[in-house]
């Protein structure tokens, strides 16, 4: 198979203790569709001997089959494996590949280009060394290959090849190379990057590949290959600070208790000081554990388990680190935010992020801009689209240990997954903690809820009504105030219309709008139950995920969803606005698939039917649910 296919056939031992000696870059391929990406990384692997005898004929029957270069050999089969990516010629997943030569070893990424797939793009890159960016000769620079570069920027990627594929099709043009040269090196230019090296190659044909092609003599070198054995790309992340995120507590029985995780950065040895990131407390290492024995030492990169000399609290999630050099702890943040989901980005809606082993619920409080991949400018944002990339600031409902990005890739970055899907939406690299300012600050004083409350001789609760447009929120919620009014409560309503007029009035109807709008009302309910008030907001609020942002901003023990559970035929008979008619893009379009507006609570505190009569009985068993015995002092509605 492989080039030293010799020696491991005379002493395997001798093979691995190479294989172990030398270094390890990884890489990546990224540009636009039809660039050939999987093409080039297919060369690599038959050029440096690294197919089996198996794959070969594999390889070459497929070739024949569905391969795109006649009789010859489609090198990119060797990376399209799945059956869609074969059908369409292109690459949809992330395929690793290893691959060695004399001096090096190499793990090569070959990811998609087409713009759908970046997310997989952004996955590949995230511990890439070096990005090949390649580009076809006759197209030249493209959208997809600037949202590439860009990308490969964002997660840290400093060394790039400028591979301008398919020579041979612009009959290896010298100034076709230096044109598409000057134009990247000009867009890149504020990137970062420490080396753009342009290569001219023709990954079909193999020119400037392994060996340097008489077609280009123009090119004085290096080749594709010379220039990644050659590469310095040391990150010397065993010389950074200590840092190890506890992904599992070991206790297998009452005499061992270990810390188990890989290392972030830096060396630890048994002796040294640790932290604990989260409650400061400080102890030293006792051992280091391996399933191969105890080590001495552990560096960057290494799986292990700790033990301390200490019986301290330490928890998945927890960071272990050098006291003297510990990550930042906060819980505002500003980040680089790729965002990587079909639904936009809306501010103010709740996700979760996810660091390491560590999940906390987090909040998108303002987005300060998005950055126009083609000219690398940035524009005032109130969203981010699919694929498109911004800066954010986040609110978290924990504080997070972290290092920023540029100082640590494993501990300064993060993925926002939705709450209700599990779906992953963003990708984000952490540049800063965001501190408030000493005005903005809560202001904490005596007379907190509980003294308020029990001045007015009540619990404080918010009940949040939600339902259909026309479902009778609103009417029912009226009715419901004046029986607390009539049993001496002291109560106030917030309706979401009357707000629009005011407090709102600067919203609109996007989805984005939307979402402030239901947080700014569970804001200000919020306030209102801290004096002590029962409140009544009427929120159609359509969505679970913005009820549950309500909950969680007002309290869960204050909160209370009140769902009037009215049919949507009702409802649309109710409303004189023509909503439910402007709903229909189509005759055709029934009344049933209009229930997509709204997203029925899954288990509300109370549940009515807004469509009976008797809107007394329903005013009474929510007043009783709220007071938690019956309410019989009599009253007229």
């Amino acid at each position: 198979m492989a080039h030293q296919s010799a020696l491991i056939a005379e002493d395997i031992h001798a093979y691995l203790k190479s294989q172990e000696e030398k270094g390890l870059l990884r890489l990546i391929t990224c540009g636009s569709v039809d660039d050939g990406k999987s093409t080039l990384i297919g060369r690599l692997l038959w050029d440096s001997k690294m197919v089996f005898e198996d794959q070969l004929e594999s390889l070459t029957a497929d070739s024949k089959r569905i391969g795109t270069q006649g009789e010859k050999i489609d090198y990119a089969l060797l990376l399209d494996g799945l059956e869609a990516e074969r059908e369409q010629g292109i690459t949809i997943d992330v395929a690793y590949r290893f691959f060695s030569t004399d001096k090096r070893k190499f793990i090569v990424a070959d990811t998609p280009g087409h713009e759908q797939y970046t997310r997989n793009m952004v996955t590949g890159a995230s511990t890439a060394q070096v990005a090949i960016i390649l580009i076809d000769a006759r197209k030249g620079v493209l959208t997809q290959t600037r949202r590439h570069s860009y990308l490969a920027s964002l997660v840290g990627i400093r060394h790039v090849v400028l591979a301008i594929n398919k020579m041979d099709l612009v009959d290896y043009s010298e100034h076709r190379f230096k044109e598409i040269y000057n134009e990247y090196k000009t867009f890149a230019q504020d990137l970062g990057f420490t080396e753009i090296r342009p290569i001219p190659i023709s990954a079909l044909e193999g020119d400037n590949v392994l060996e340097l092609s008489p077609r280009t003599p123009w090119h004085q070198g290096p080749t594709l290959m010379k220039y990644l054995e050659q590469v310095q790309v040391t990150e010397a992340t065993d010389q950074r600070p200590f840092r190890l995120r506890v992904q599992w507590v070991n206790r297998p029985d009452l005499d061992f208790r270990g810390f188990c995780g890989t290392i972030a950065s830096g060396t630890i040895r048994p002796g040294d000081p640790v932290m604990v990131s989260g409650s400061g407390q400080t102890s030293r290492i006792q051992r280091i554990v391996t399933m191969d024995g105890d080590l001495p030492e552990a560096v960057a990169g290494q799986a292990i388990t700790l033990t301390l000399e200490d019986e301290i609290d330490i928890s998945r999630g927890d960071t272990l680190s050098d006291p003297g050099n510990h990550p930042f702890r906060a819980s505002r943040l500003e980040a680089r935010l790729v965002w990587l989901h079909e639904e936009a980005l809306l501010p103010g809606r709740s996700y979760l992020l996810k660091a390491g082993p560590s999940t906390t619920t987090a909040q998108i409080s303002s987005l300060r801009h998005k950055v126009n991949v083609n000219t690398l400018q940035l524009k005032p944002a109130q969203t981010l689209a699919h694929n498109e990339i911004g800066v954010c600031l986040l609110r978290l409902d924990k504080t997070i240990a972290f290092d920023s990005y540029q100082e640590n890739r494993a501990t300064g970055s993060f993925i926002l997954i939705d709450r209700v899907t599990n779906a992953t939406v963003g990708a984000g690299m952490i540049d800063t903690a965001v501190e408030q300012r000493e005005n903005n600050q809560w202001h904490r004083i005596s007379l907190d809820r509980s003294v308020r409350a029990g001045r007015l001789g009540q619990a404080p609760k918010a009940l949040w009504f939600t339902g259909h447009p026309a479902s009778e929120k609103s009417t029912l919620a009226e009715l419901v105030e004046k029986k607390l009014h009539s049993l001496g409560r002291v109560t106030t309503l917030l309706d979401e219309n009357q707000l629009r007029q005011g407090l709102n009035h600067d919203l609109g109807f996007t989805a984005a709008d939307q979402a402030e709008h239901v947080r700014r009302i569970a804001e200000t309910t919020k306030l209102f139950v801290d004096s002590g008030l029962i409140v009544l907001a009427t929120v159609t609020s359509p969505f679970r995920s913005e009820r549950q942002l309500a909950r969680e901003i007002i309290g869960s023990e204050e909160f209370i969803e009140v769902h009037v559970n009215t049919p949507i035929a009702v409802c649309e008979e109710r409303n004189n606005s023509g909503l439910y008619r402007r709903t229909r893009t189509e005759e055709s379009r029934n009344i049933a698939e209009s229930d997509c507006l709204y997203e029925p609570p899954i288990a509300a505190e109370i549940t009515v039917d807004g469509s009976s009569q008797d809107l007394k009985q329903l005013t009474e068993e929510i007043v009783n649910h709220l007071l938690g015995d019956p309410a019989t002092l009599e009253w007229t509605i």
